[in-house]
């Protein structure tokens, strides 16, 4: 099936690079895949511009793993130095913006679910093309999985790992802060310096502790990234704003640990979101335990997916590098588009013994 089908994978991702879709924006390349499978004879649901295709034998039964990456890109850095949608043709490399992330991932999973679509497994097999996940936009994952939740039992997510598997993913919490003072004369040293506020709450933000530690993950990680502050050289600032960057761990939700901060500091303090929370694959998982059975390394990732908009137990895992992605003349070896087919193909064939073994 491979051999047979590289050739027709490289084909639809240079279709689907050349097709803009920026977060928000994926309608052409959502029209183009529905008319894709179509013409496969293939039934498609499609909420907004989220695809869902299932086996024609689904059986409500068994239970459903869901195969799911996301159609939307970024928008292409400035430093491309090709044309990020018609890029030059290799014979070892396919170029274009989110031919990485998560292009390959998409593929992979299309040609996947194809090699599956008639084949009677001891679970169902539901493909899902999700949009806005760069973006967190509220008509992807967030939408669909209301759709989903009661029909999907555990999940791929596919975006560039590698093919190794990750298990748990951080989750990301942004926090503005705002210290509040009085403005004054800098030479008479008069009002309350917003600045000095600011700096006193930041080295408080430092120095607390999260005592509840992550089997998988550690601790949780608190960086500020930014501040501004003052119009003018001699004027006491009023305002400094800063942002902070916390990526939690399952062992405290978002608002826990707003709780947590807030009332250590003087400065005000929003999230920006408080739904990008983190995720790790239950111990004793059938997921877990045939990438056990194959060998396939797992990891914690540092990066957040659409892993952390569904409630069911899954791992990420699909073609590519996590560091291409973003950047500039992005790109992915042909090799590992190939060799993402085929770990698909593998694992599901592995899960399917397992689940065939326990029944």
């Amino acid at each position: 099936m491979i051999q047979g089908n590289i050739h027709h994978a490289t084909k639809l991702l240079r279709e689907l690079i050349s097709i803009k879709s920026f977060s928000g924006e994926e309608k052409l390349r959502c029209d183009y895949l529905v008319n894709y499978f179509q013409e496969k004879e293939m039934e498609v649901e499609r909420f907004g511009y989220n695809l869902v295709l299932t086996q024609p034998h689904h059986d409500s039964t068994k239970p459903t793993l869901m195969l799911n990456s996301h159609l939307d890109t970024v928008q292409p850095a400035a430093s491309y130095t090709i044309n990020p949608f018609n890029p030059p043709l290799s014979d070892s490399r396919i170029y274009g913006l989110g031919s990485n992330d998560a292009g390959a991932s998409v593929v992979a999973m299309i040609e996947t679910f194809c090699y599956f679509y008639d084949k009677n497994l001891p679970f169902n097999l539901l493909l899902a093309l999700s949009t806005e996940e760069e973006n967190s936009g509220p008509e992807g994952m967030r939408f669909l999985w209301q759709k989903l939740v009661d029909r999907v039992d555990m999940a791929i997510i596919g975006e560039p790992t590698g093919m190794r598997a990750a298990i748990a993913e951080r989750g990301l919490l942004v926090v503005n802060g705002e210290a509040v003072g009085v403005s004054g004369h800098a030479a008479r040293e008069e009002g309350v310096n917003a600045l000095y506020i600011a700096l006193e709450d930041i080295a408080t933000l430092r120095s607390i502790n999260f005592p509840k530690i992550s089997p998988i993950m550690g601790s949780v990680k608190l960086t500020v990234t930014q501040i501004a502050a003052g119009t003018q050289h001699n004027v006491v600032p009023d305002r400094c704003k800063y942002v902070v960057d916390i990526r939690p761990t399952e062992m405290y939700t978002n608002q826990e640990i707003m709780d947590i901060l807030q009332p250590a500091v003087k400065s005000k303090l929003q999230a920006r979101s408080l739904t990008n929370r983190s995720s790790a694959t239950p111990v004793g998982h059938p997921l877990l335990q045939c990438a056990t059975q194959l060998g396939i390394e797992t990891y914690t990732s540092p990066t957040t997916s659409d892993w952390m908009r569904i409630t069911c137990p899954a791992l990420k895992m699909g073609p590519g590098e996590s560091a291409r992605s973003h950047q500039a003349d992005e790109f992915v070896e042909i090799e590992e588009l190939k060799n993402g087919m085929e770990g698909y193909i593998e694992f599901i064939s592995q899960l399917s013994t397992d689940f065939t073994n326990d029944i």
